[in-house]
């Protein structure tokens, strides 16, 4: 009885299933609709398309089709729509046809069309419904088979970066193609020189000349070159085998000195133009690969003007524009920099490895940031050859590291700070002299082998912070932290931005107190005190930590873009005038009567104070010493210069650092 109920049950069900209505073409379109808008390409072709449609126009000519022109296209906001019929009713023997209604965004602007969808009720293998009769008009209205669908891009005019005074640092220049005239060469001989003087080889050289388009008598360009390779280009005008013609190029017209800063554009690589994909790039297409060219690329590079259109294969059929958007310009950006002064700086340096940052004390705008040596960004933009990348790459200098936004120790520049902290916390008294006797000193024998050394044992007692500035006395400056203690200490250290991003346009390593924020020893706080330990800082906070000494106690956000607003608070309230008076003229004494003698010119009159940092090897014997100088016009005041060389233990010390910033002070003073 109970098999019997259950066949019974389930006959009861079939006979209802059969009851139920077939869905209408109305039914069918919608569900088709909604996987259109879904860009559900493939379950369209599968489900709905009548056997006809698909004898037509095989799978791939449907779905990875509309997939790709997608893509390709830059199509978004896809909205598709049909107006219903109410009430309507079907005759299976008559197609169904309904208005469409397709709408979408593309690289090119917005795309529209009306157009008339047909459903055919047939018998397929998973049985009778209504299916779409489908072909390419309903991708695009005039799209016929054979037609091709065509984007035609127009690159828009790249934007310039300016000095805060106008200046081209990155700018739409010319360069030049060079190239051969194939009528002038005679022979492998010929071929074989112009591949040695443009840096090629013979085979690629023979490529180019094998290109359908190549006629005898027409210039061929086979590489490019800068404005700036005056040599090269006076070798190919001495030629007879190669030849040049001028071309619209970026160009980079103060070289070395702005190289890190600016960075450069170049070729768009086969994985950007996969990641861009849709936004307008092709694979001819420049891009900002570097630096600023690179952070900024949206804003620099405008818009691409783009025109989509069909390409008509029928005779005599003239092709029909889907969309056109005309070419939008990028923006220029200006920046706070003043290229005179990074020049000057950067020349100063001579090459030698180091960076240099130099900010406004009474607005934070940075003014000159350096990363020495630098790299020529001009011969990236006319295609550097794999060469000489590798001789920039393996040169022990290394040029192509962006020293300016890495941190170092920051030695005994940092004592300025130590002092400031120390005499808002009324634990130092600038006049108040210490008694220091010999080389070393340690508080007590619960410092085991740890001493305190100073390099100028000959300072005369008692030592006042004039002298321990003048002479760099890291005793006087380690006993003077002890004084005020770990935690005013290190609070006055974060006070200054220690331990805390610095607030700027471009990812720069935080300066810290230590790895993990805190002092965990005397001796720790002592080294701490005179820049040393594992305190780091990056060249622009150290410029900018000197700010409050001449401002009345503040530092500013630094600022990179003339757009942002200037003068913004970052730490105020660090020193009294009275005390800032007082760092003000021991700095001048530190050039004046110690040991910045170099900078000691009748030119500027300079303030400052120098650093070294040693850097210990890993069985604590001596290494590196890298040297610092931060200085200013102790008159003028206008901007605060911090500079840093590695490895000067050969070079005299910090003073070496010294006489580079003095000479860069008075190149740029003289001039302006």
């Amino acid at each position: 009885m109970k098999r019997y109920i259950a066949m019974a049950a389930g006959a009861g069900a079939l006979a209802l299933s059969g009851c139920q209505p077939q869905p209408t073409p109305q039914d069918r379109l919608d569900e088709y609709v909604g996987h259109w808008n879904e860009q559900e390409f493939a379950v369209m072709y599968e489900d709905y398309l009548t056997e006809g449609s698909k004898e037509t126009f095989p799978q791939e000519a449907f779905d990875e089709r509309q997939q790709q022109l997608i893509g390709d296209l830059g199509i978004e906001n896809l909205e598709v729509s049909y107006t219903a019929e109410e009430d309507a009713e079907w005759d299976e023997a008559e197609p169904a046809e309904f208005p469409l209604s397709v709408k979408m965004e593309t690289l090119a602007g917005p795309v529209e069309f009306e157009q008339t969808v047909s459903l055919i009720h047939e018998e397929q293998e998973d049985g009778e419904n209504w299916f779409v009769e489908w072909d390419p008009s309903l991708i695009f209205k005039d799209l016929e088979a054979g037609d091709e669908v065509a984007v035609q891009t127009e690159a828009s005019e790249r934007g310039e970066i300016v000095d805060r005074e106008g200046r081209g640092l990155a700018i739409n220049g010319t360069g030049y193609n060079l190239g051969v005239v194939p009528e002038r060469l005679e022979g492998d001989g010929d071929l074989e020189e112009a591949a040695e003087l443009l840096g090629l080889t013979v085979e690629s050289i023979e490529k180019s000349l094998n290109q359908s388009w190549v006629q005898p008598d027409q210039f061929v360009p086979l590489t490019k070159a800068a404005k700036s390779a005056e040599q090269l280009i006076a070798d190919v005008e001495a030629s007879d085998v190669a030849t040049y013609q001028e071309t619209a190029m970026r160009e980079y017209p103060y070289g070395e000195a702005f190289g890190h800063l600016t960075g450069y554009i170049g070729s768009i690589t086969a994985e950007q133009l996969e990641e861009l994909k849709g936004q307008g790039y092709g694979a001819t297409d420049l891009i900002g690969r570097q630096g600023l060219e690179r952070r900024l690329e949206e804003q620099l590079r405008g818009e691409s003007g783009a025109r989509i259109l069909i390409d008509k294969q029928e005779e005599g059929a003239e092709d029909i524009v889907l969309a056109e958007q005309e070419p939008t310009a990028g923006e220029d950006v200006q920046l706070t920099i003043d290229a005179e002064l990074q020049t000057a700086a950067y020349d100063s340096m001579q090459g030698e490895p180091g960076a240099a940052a130099a900010v406004s004390p009474e607005t934070g705008e940075t003014l000159a940031l350096i990363s020495s040596p630098g790299f020529d960004p001009n011969e990236f933009i006319a295609g550097i050859s794999g060469e000489r990348y590798k001789e920039l790459s393996e040169d022990p200098l290394n040029p192509l590291f962006t020293r300016f936004a890495a941190r170092y120790a920051p030695g005994s520049t940092i004592k300025p700070v130590t002092a400031a902290i120390g005499m808002e916390a009324g634990t130092l008294d600038p006049q108040q002299g210490l008694e220091i006797e010999g080389q070393t000193w340690q508080k007590d024998s619960s410092w085991g082998s740890y001493r305190v050394s100073r390099l100028h044992p000959e300072a005369p007692n008692p030592i006042d912070l004039n002298r321990a500035l003048v002479y760099s006395d890291n005793i006087y400056f380690a006993r003077q932290a002890l004084e005020m203690g770990t935690e005013t200490f290190v609070d006055g250290l974060a006070s200054y931005g220690f331990g805390e991003e610095l607030p700027f346009a471009i990812e720069l390593e935080s300066s810290q107190i230590s790895n993990d924020g805190s002092l965990g020893s005397e001796g720790q706080l002592a080294d701490t005190s005179f820049g040393q330990g594992e305190m780091l800082a990056n060249i622009l906070h150290l410029a900018s930590a000197y700010e409050p000494f001449l401002n009345g106690g503040t530092i500013y956000e630094p600022t990179l873009y003339a757009s942002e607003e200037a003068g913004q608070v970052w730490k105020e309230g660090l020193i009294s005038e009275g005390n800032a008076s007082v760092l003000q003229e021991d700095l001048r004494n530190v050039v004046t009567d110690g040991y910045a003698k170099s900078a000691d010119i009748d030119a500027v009159p300079i303030a400052g104070k120098t650093g070294t940092a040693e850097l210990k090897g890993a069985l604590g014997e001596e290494g590196q010493e890298n040297g610092f100088f931060v200085s200013y016009h102790a008159e003028q005041q206008d901007f605060i210069l911090a500079m840093m060389i590695e490895s000067i233990e050969d070079n005299g010390g910090s003073d070496y650092v010294a006489g580079f910033s003095a000479s860069a002070m008075e190149q740029y003073y003289l001039n302006n």
